[in-house]
């Protein structure tokens, strides 16, 4: 999706749920020309901005940005978000992205919303992971799950990396189930 088709959604999204644009900035915490722009087209959203977005709207990242395989988002910090696949199963939605970190990269993710879930396994490289201040060091072919309707992080160590996330999102209004937290390594 282009900007544009982002902004379109946005606005949809927000006027079905019945807020204003000045509501949906606070609660995001963006700013509310910031917010504009973004649904008139003419700003393209960071990963975190649509993140924060999210939330208040409480629907997943893929309710923004599309369904297509392929569909990419730069974050702030240096981190590459590529979309693989999405899922709308009848309780959850299943985004899985790969995510691609140049050396030195850091991203803080916002809360993904209420009973979000992330399940990140490294493919290549080591990576910090998790809720701020509970971060764990990740080697290649090792995975950590959490519940993301909180801050995270995500940062290299030592290089570039490359992980697998899959991000659930529980459908509004439905069971949220499924929140064990497994570690493997």
């Amino acid at each position: 999706m282009n900007a544009e088709d982002i902004g379109r959604q946005l606005r949809e999204l927000r006027v079905e749920r019945g807020l204003s644009l000045s509501e949906l900035a606070r609660r995001a915490k963006v700013g509310k020309g910031s917010l504009s722009e973004i649904e008139t087209g003419k700003r393209n959203p960071t990963i975190e901005t649509l993140y924060a977005l999210c939330a208040p709207l409480d629907v997943p990242l893929t309710a923004l940005v599309g369904e297509a395989p392929g569909v990419h988002s730069a974050a702030a910090g240096g981190m590459r978000a590529v979309l693989l696949s999405v899922r709308n199963l009848p309780r959850l939605t299943v985004e899985v992205f790969r995510l691609e970190f140049p050396a030195g990269a850091e991203h803080v993710s916002p809360s993904h919303g209420a009973g979000a879930r992330e399940h990140l396994t490294v493919v290549a490289g080591r990576i910090l992971a998790g809720p701020i201040g509970e971060e764990t060091v990740l080697e290649e072919g090792t995975a950590l799950s959490w519940p993301s309707d909180r801050r995270h992080r995500y940062a290299t160590v030592d290089g570039a990396a490359e992980a697998v996330v899959v991000i659930t999102t529980p459908v509004a209004g439905r069971s949220r189930e499924g929140t064990a937290v497994n570690r493997q390594g």
